[in-house]
């Protein structure tokens, strides 16, 4: 089963697979595709890229996660251009771990290198890129490190239910600058893109765990 929204790549993936003796089920572009095809086909193994229609951000690796928590012995390999943090390590952790891959692009250099990735991850095995581990190593320190005094004081207010207009007025500031510290804050934590209110919370949980 192989989920990518590059014509082209996902077209010369499926001829790579069939010259290596491996039956493609389904070759999809998006990820609702992705998992529709999974409960229609009972695939072996799931191959899929991160970024995907309609937001291009990380709706192939959200959909790989879903998956898992739903076919816990799914093997997935992702194989992205880039280490999408945010769910990277839930994916990795999903199941009991094995059955699962994430590789990047430009470091598979082989036809030979993918092919064995697809094989050890379909025979329950994990590969990950050392780029991939050393990136979510990093992750897992304390989140709260990247943040300025001033913007851990912000978030210690936001965690309190505090509004934009009373942290400005505790601190003494204008409210813009407050909304220049939030706004630092959601990018250091490095939250995924979703509304400004949830990410809000997903920061107080960030704070709550430090």
């Amino acid at each position: 089963m192989l989920a990518e929204d590059s014509v082209l790549l996902r077209e010369g993936l499926v001829g790579l697979l069939n010259r290596c003796g491996h039956q493609v089920v389904s070759a999809v572009g998006d990820a609702q595709a992705l998992i529709a095809a999974v409960e229609e086909h009972d695939p072996d193994i799931v191959v899929t890229d991160v970024r995907m229609p309609p937001g291009f951000q990380d709706e192939g690796l959200y959909a790989a996660v879903r998956l898992r928590e739903k076919l816990p012995t799914l093997p997935v390999l992702v194989v992205s251009q880039y280490v999408q943090r945010t769910y990277a390590a839930e994916l990795l952790d999903s199941g009991d771990g094995s059955g699962v891959g994430y590789l990047l692009k430009d470091r598979v250099g082989q036809v030979e290198e993918f092919v064995e990735a697809l094989h050890e991850v379909a025979n329950g095995g994990t590969v990950v890129d050392p780029e991939v581990v050393r990136q979510l190593l990093r992750r897992r320190r304390d989140p709260l490190e990247q943040l300025t005094p001033r913007e851990r004081e912000v978030l210690a207010l936001i965690a309190e239910g505090k509004s934009n207009g009373a942290i400005a007025k505790d601190l003494v500031v204008s409210e813009a600058a407050i909304g220049k510290h939030i706004g630092n804050i959601l990018t250091k934590l490095d939250l995924p893109p979703t509304d400004t209110t949830h990410r809000r919370v997903l920061a107080v949980l960030a704070y709550l765990r430090a």
